[in-house]
């Protein structure tokens, strides 16, 4: 055999090896700790397959041989952020009617621009719950392969819910259309077969909605959708399946159905009563609360086309929703990080923190909402929102000490999502992208 063919086929070989996992040794000034509620001087890592292998402080865990440092000098380090309601294949900007005229990939296109600039604002892990034609699954698919750049994605694809309700179906056509949605189902087997039909298809979590919405037609946010024995159908079938369940809801009776049948997150959970606390409390039912982005539809809504049937819900729901989340949080009920983005642009996530903390919460607390506890209604403690051995390497930075100003996470200036850095000194990394 020739040299140069024994050459060439080393250099295949070689070639056709996977590449050496790169080890990360990164310091900062200061760590705030969500899990543990602690805020640690000049915190160290290393990090090795994208995940934290070594946790100390700079003065005291070593820098392994060949590891390649990232030094944050004085800034403060946070676990990344974890958003528990995205829309990322969708756009404020988009009219009612005129989305219509989008197709499946189109809108799979919108998700990839939505999925970096998430990612860029240090939300590193996303939960989207609705998405047509599971959108949001091959995007997942595409971020996990590394594709596209995007935060780590746990999605539901079509909501399952009732004829003519919010989020499982579409009131924007005449009836000759005959247009009906993905996973629209009536009575407890047929809701059984769509979150079959999710699972088949390779969905993280079940979406379905126990009230009306604000941008639905023809819905009422007070009134209930679905009967309690379709909602326990939904969870019992997802549960089974080891699958979690996050259900639509703004009104109490809707809400208060949803929690007995058994559903994981109430998303939105705008009209609560102290009996309704009270049992999400007992329950350990999780509340994802929007409470920044109406700030966005009163303010652009009608510029950006939404219909004054919506413009009109938002304004009558807005203050009671505000008013819910701080009784929620002072009862003590777990309320995480949730900011329907695709409802205001994405990007601005950040923006929520310092309403939370207006409204209630105490900064450690609105942090925790966004890594810990959020991870913890995953299912995932232990592995996102903290910054413990074994944890993914996600991380955001910022300049200045959030426990004293969080709006300081508006616009974060260092984004680390499984060791590798998207974003350093306020702007995105060169080949990062």
């Amino acid at each position: 055999m020739k040299l140069s063919t024994l050459l060439a086929g080393a250099s295949l070989a070689l070639l056709s090896l996977p590449a050496a996992a790169e080890t990360v040794y990164l310091t900062a000034g200061k760590l705030v700790d969500p899990v543990s509620a602690n805020v640690t001087d000049r915190p160290a890592f290393v990090i090795e397959d994208g995940k934290i292998t070594a946790r100390g402080t700079a003065g005291r865990l070593s820098r392994p041989k060949d590891a390649k440092t990232v030094d944050l000098g004085k800034a403060v380090l946070v676990p990344g952020f974890i958003d528990m309601h995205t829309h990322l294949t969708s756009d404020p900007e988009d009219p009612a009617y005129f989305s219509l005229s989008f197709s499946n990939e189109r809108e799979a296109i919108t998700g990839v621009k939505n999925a970096r600039k998430t990612l860029l604002a240090g939300f590193t892990t996303v939960r989207n719950v609705g998405a047509s034609s599971y959108g949001d699954v091959a995007l997942r698919d595409a971020i996990n392969e590394g594709d596209v750049p995007g935060p780590r994605m746990y999605v539901s694809g079509p909501p399952v819910g009732i004829l003519g309700g919010h989020c499982s179906d579409t009131n924007l056509l005449p009836s000759e259309y005959d247009l009906k949605g993905e996973n629209v189902a009536t009575g407890p087997w047929e809701m059984r077969e769509k979150v079959r039909r999710n699972i088949k298809y390779g969905v993280d979590l079940i979406k379905t909605c126990s009230t009306g919405g604000v941008f639905s037609k023809g819905t009422s946010l007070g009134a209930a959708q679905g009967t309690l024995e379709e909602l326990t159908a939904i969870a019992e079938e997802a549960h089974a399946r080891g699958i979690k369940v996050a259900s639509h809801a703004h009104g109490t009776i809707g809400i208060r159905n949803a929690i007995l049948a058994g559903i994981d997150t109430i998303e939105h959970a705008s009209i609560l009563d102290e009996d309704t606390i009270q049992l999400a409390k007992e329950q350990g039912t999780y509340l994802s609360m929007d409470i920044y982005n109406t700030e966005y539809t009163l303010s652009e809504g009608e510029k950006n086309g939404v219909l004054e049937e919506s413009l009109a819900k938002e304004r009558a729901i807005s203050k009671i929703q505000r008013d819910s989340f701080t009784a929620a949080v002072k009862a003590g009920v777990k309320v995480v990080f949730g900011s329907d983005s695709g409802v205001y642009p994405h990007g601005d996530n950040g923006n929520q923190f310092s309403r939370m903390v207006a409204l209630g919460m105490s900064p450690m607390q609105a942090i925790q909402a966004a890594t810990s506890l959020s991870a913890e209604a995953l299912g995932k403690s232990g592995e996102i929102g903290c910054a413990d051995v074994g944890c993914h390497a996600d991380f955001v930075a910022v300049s200045s000490d959030p426990l004293k100003d969080i709006s300081v996470f508006e616009s974060v200036e260092f984004v680390m999502k499984d060791g590798k850095v998207y974003k350093r000194n306020g702007g995105p990394v060169a080949g990062a992208f």
